[in-house]
């Protein structure tokens, strides 16, 4: 919890690890998604890092939600973190993910720790178990912990939109809605809805996602276009990450096809957009009545 600025700061992570500094942060560098999620609460971080898989050596717009990319620093991710760089920026506090069992993502284990010895270091949780309520509750605990102040309007337009995707979903026979990352030509990766938090809460909503064969890979099952085609989707949700490839016409031209980021920040104005979107399309597939 946030304490005076001229007493102690306190924050319990999701590892357990109390951090404690003699004032509440005022620098914050943050993991891409997670930035532009303090950056809704109206927190401007000190500067950026993102991961090895699809930020190597800028940061991924189509997880930054409404972050000035332009106006601020990125020091890299995995082995390519620039961690001198990082520590001469002056933060006063670093905010991580984890996917489960507290290992830093975007960060090498060696240099998370050696981070860590020099900067108060908060992990969030975003793994598989987690609700997407949870995880946005989380963010949005750090946010006011660091001076944020509550923002009673988004949470309205939140619950709106998930009370008008739930009844766009109600009023239709259960569209059949995939989740997939495009992998190129000849294969492409199905999401294992419960094991991604935001398909979890759409499920949740009543929405009708597709559910691949069982097998290897926890949150995808990969495949070839000939399978995916077969599931019979009515709509896709389509990774828009840079790591992904195109999707081009590979399951044909009858399927609708929406933008779907794996790594949203945890927000209620992403979220609401998340049910917004999603609500809009299903509304347009209603019978006229």
């Amino acid at each position: 919890m946030a304490q005076d600025a001229v007493q102690d700061w306190e924050f319990t992570d999701d590892r357990g690890h109390l951090i404690r500094t003699p004032h509440r942060p005022a620098r914050v560098v943050a993991y891409v998604p997670t930035a532009a999620a303090l950056h809704d609460h109206g927190i401007r971080p000190a500067g950026l890092f993102g991961s090895a898989h699809d930020d190597p050596d800028v940061p991924d717009p189509a997880k930054a939600g409404g972050l000035p990319l332009a106006e601020l620093p990125y020091f890299g991710a995995g082995r390519a973190l620039d961690l001198d760089a990082l520590l001469a920026a002056g933060p006063d506090l670093v905010v991580a993910l984890t996917y489960g069992g507290g290992q830093v993502y975007g960060i090498e284990p060696e240099t998370a720790k050696h981070l860590e010895e020099r900067v108060p270091l908060v992990v969030l949780d975003v793994g598989r178990g987690r609700s997407l309520a949870g995880i946005r509750d989380r963010l949005t605990a750090l946010a006011r912990g660091l001076g944020a102040p509550a923002r009673p309007e988004t949470d309205a337009e939140l619950a709106a939109a998930e009370q008008r995707l739930r009844r766009a979903a109600a009023d239709l026979v259960r569209p059949r809605v995939l989740a997939l990352s495009p992998a190129g030509p000849d294969s492409v990766h199905l999401a294992r809805p419960y094991a991604w938090p935001d398909l979890a809460a759409l499920a949740g909503l009543g929405v009708g996602l597709v559910d691949p064969a069982s097998g290897e890979g926890a949150n995808w099952s990969t495949t070839g276009w000939a399978e995916a085609a077969a599931l019979e989707p009515d709509l896709v949700l389509s990774d828009v990450r840079s790591n992904a490839s195109d999707l081009g016409d590979a399951l044909g031209s009858r399927v609708r096809v929406l933008r779907w980021n794996p790594e949203l920040p945890p927000s209620a104005r992403e979220h609401t957009r998340l049910c917004t979107m999603l609500a809009e399309a299903l509304e347009e597939a209603l019978p006229e009545r």
